[in-house]
């Protein structure tokens, strides 16, 4: 990246963008606590799993956001950036966001896989076909965060994330139809299932519906944060900080009625070695 090209971000520099993520924010806040309320105090308790059943208030929405927002948005960002047409380093800095917030809502969904099968299955974990293709996720975008940590060139580290983030997404389809290909002990699709005929209904459906969206706004939100912490690091890696800080100290200094030198010194960039 060139230290003399300002980075131009709507997230840093537009404070209609900052609001708007103050206010996403603010709704997946709301969103959430009124899940848990309805979740725990306003559903009824289910027929054959008692109250174990509430953590299907959790598990599925934190499964649907690794998988398929968080993971599928690190795959098409990166394939955005690998286009030639489309390549930009806001595609790579997307898909870095996206997978970092993703493997926080991955390691979500494999805990709380593992506390609903405690007392369903009677042991913490199984090597299943769905439990273990989602591990294997995991690892393979744990390895992506690794190798962006890599020293290269922007670039460089782009075009390496992001074939490494279209190999892991093999995973996904995987995972999706891991029940369905290999007989497991992971129950099928309560909604998304191949008949579309839902075995959830009433406040039990809704909740579970307001979950989905409560925990797509949380990942919407840190993904947005992310992003923006994206750009801080890339602008001081490059230099690009001390340059607009240059910029706001020579904006803050007075004429020199002297005609000596004496007040442009004051705000003068400070040498290297002084430092």
């Amino acid at each position: 990246m060139n230290p003399n090209q300002r980075v131009r971000s709507p997230l840093l520099q537009s404070a209609r963008a900052r609001w708007t993520v103050r206010i996403i924010g603010i709704a997946a806040v709301l969103s959430t606590a009124f899940t848990v309320w309805l979740g725990l105090w306003v559903t009824p308790p289910d027929q054959v799993q008692g109250d174990l059943v509430r953590l299907v208030y959790i598990h599925p929405g934190v499964a649907w956001v690794a998988l398929y927002l968080a993971f599928g948005l690190a795959a098409a960002a990166s394939l955005l950036y690998l286009w030639p047409r489309t390549r930009s380093l806001f595609w790579d800095r997307l898909a870095a966001a996206a997978v970092e917030v993703g493997v926080v809502f991955n390691v979500c969904t494999l805990i709380s896989g593992s506390i609903w099968g405690k007392p369903a299955w009677g042991v913490w974990w199984a090597w299943d076909a769905r439990l273990t293709s989602t591990a294997v996720l995991l690892v393979l975008f744990l390895g992506y965060m690794a190798l962006r940590r890599v020293p290269a060139e922007p670039e460089v580290r782009a075009r390496r994330s992001a074939f490494l983030a279209l190999f892991a997404a093999v995973d996904i389809p995987i995972v999706h139809f891991s029940v369905l290909w290999w007989k497991t002990l992971h129950q099928g699709a309560t909604v998304l299932n191949p008949d579309l005929s839902p075995t959830i209904h009433g406040s039990m459906a809704w909740t579970l519906l307001l979950s989905f969206v409560a925990l797509t706004l949380v990942f919407v939100w840190m993904l947005l944060v992310r992003y923006r912490i994206g750009v801080l690091e890339d602008w001081l890696g490059s230099g690009e900080l001390d340059a607009a800080l240059r910029e706001r100290q020579a904006e803050g200094v007075a004429p020199d009625p002297a005609g000596d030198g004496s007040e442009a010194a004051a705000g003068a960039p400070v040498p290297e070695g002084v430092r």
